[in-house]
């Protein structure tokens, strides 16, 4: 598979599990600036429920999984196109 469709197909999956799971969440965001910086704080509350919770997780580990596949994929290619000629045609061959 093409390393270009990989990546497509991840950012569209994570994309749609992050956007079920924040789209249909209740809850809190509270951010507090202070000084000295160790001080600061940010809190985040979300509770997603029902059908776009389950969705939402599976499709982004799916996205997950897919954009890892495309970065060993794209880190594979990158090494045969260093690799010798002739051991280039030979894998072409076979």
């Amino acid at each position: 598979m093409n390393t270009d469709r990989l990546v497509i197909a991840s950012v569209v999956s994570l994309a749609l599990g992050l956007g079920l799971i924040f789209g249909y969440c209740h809850g809190t965001a509270g951010f507090s600036a202070a000084y000295p910086v160790a001080g600061a704080s940010l809190q985040l509350s979300l509770t997603t429920t029902g059908l776009p919770a389950m969705a939402g997780f599976a499709f982004t580990v799916v996205g997950i999984l897919l954009l890892i596949w495309a970065l060993v994929d794209a880190v594979v290619r990158q090494i045969e196109l260093h690799a010798p000629r002739n051991v280039r045609q030979e894998r072409l061959k076979s």
